[in-house]
Parts: structure tokens; C-alpha cells; sequence
């Protein structure tokens, strides 16, 4: 399983590598966007699951929740991204690599495996007895791997954005031909 955990690692850092050299934004960035995401389809989950317990369930429910976002805003909402950000950067111009690398790998491994393992029933509560509900906590899993794997990567030196750089030059061209195109105009008028 190390090996197939290290692969995934090495394809995943691949692909954050050219997510960042097309956007600017590092695996820290995309890996708290995927973990806002989700901790929207945590609360959507809940809130379609709500109507199906009883009143008793649904405070603890409630109180769970209540727990749950205290727990985020004293953990993951605490450092901003910027923050994580600079350490990933200081510690890559050190030499050093990720340590989340070798410390999660245990924890990768069984979201990666519970992914592969759990696919086959929730589908089917889906597909065969319209389980909505079960496809969202799926997804849940499955979110929560590709973070813990992202949050494992180690970032490229800050660069600028091919797309942001394609898109200023694509503007300066339309800019220049809208320029232009009236002077000719009057050039052909006069």
C-alpha cells in the first residue's frame, strides 16, 4: 500500500505543480478551497438528513454540528492561507520536504482505502434504493482524501500564472485593436 500511496503522491504533486504554474495558486490554496467545499456538502448532508431523524437525534445532531464549526474555526480557519503559504515556501528554499508526507501516510492510506472499499455500497444505496444522502457522505470521503493528499505536496517556488499572464496579454491586444480601429476609420473616411 506504500507504494501505491506513494504514486498517488508523486501524480498528485504533478498535478498541483501545473495547477500552480497555470493559476499562481499553491496546494495549500486548493487544498483549504477543497476543504470548504467539503464542509459544504457536510452541512448539505446534515441539513437533507435533518428531516429524517427524530427530535431527540436532531439536537444531538445539532450540538454536533455546533461542535464540529467550533472545532474548524479553532483549527483550519485559524492560519490564513497566506500564512501556510510562506511556511510551505520557507521550508521548500530550506531543502526540506513536506513532513505530512511520511506523518499522514497512515491516514492517507485508510481514506484511500475506504474510498476504493466503500464505493461499491454507497453506490448501490444510490442507485438501488435512492439513498441520496449516502452519495453525499461518498463524496465526503473522497473529498477528504484528495485534501489530505494535496495538504502532502510540497509547492512550487512562487511564480506568475500562465493564465493570468495569457489573459493580461489577450487584454492588451483587444485593447491595442480597439485603439487602432477608429484611427482607421477616419483615415478611410478622410
Amino acid at each position: 500500500m506504500l507504494v501505491i500511496d506513494s504514486a498517488i503522491l508523486d501524480m498528485t504533486e504533478w498535478l498541483c505543480h501545473k495547477i500552480q504554474l497555470l493559476t499562481g495558486r499553491t496546494n495549500v490554496w486548493l487544498s483549504v478551497q477543497l476543504t470548504n467545499l467539503s464542509i459544504i456538502v457536510y452541512f448539505v448532508w446534515v441539513g437533507l438528513s435533518f428531516q429524517l431523524l427524530t427530535v431527540g437525534t436532531r439536537i444531538g445532531v445539532g450540538l454536533f454540528c455546533a461542535t464540529v464549526l467550533y472545532v474548524l474555526t479553532q483549527t483550519v480557519f485559524k492560519v490564513s492561507i497566506e500564512a501556510s503559504e510562506k511556511n510551505a515556501y520557507r521550508r521548500v528554499a530550506n531543502g526540506l520536504r513536506n513532513p505530512r508526507r511520511v506523518r499522514d501516510a497512515l491516514l492517507r492510506i485508510s481514506f484511500l482505502f475506504m474510498s476504493v472499499v466503500l464505493s461499491y455500497p454507497f453506490l448501490t444505496l444510490y442507485i438501488r434504493f435512492h439513498v441520496s444522502v449516502a452519495l453525499l457522505g461518498y463524496w465526503l470521503i473522497v473529498l477528504t482524501t484528495v485534501v489530505l493528499y494535496a495538504l502532502a505536496c510540497d509547492p512550487l517556488p512562487p511564480c506568475p500564472a500562465r493564465l493570468g499572464v495569457w489573459l493580461r496579454g489577450l487584454a492588451t491586444t483587444r485593447t491595442a485593436a480597439t485603439e487602432s480601429r477608429p484611427a482607421s476609420r477616419r483615415q478611410l473616411q478622410s
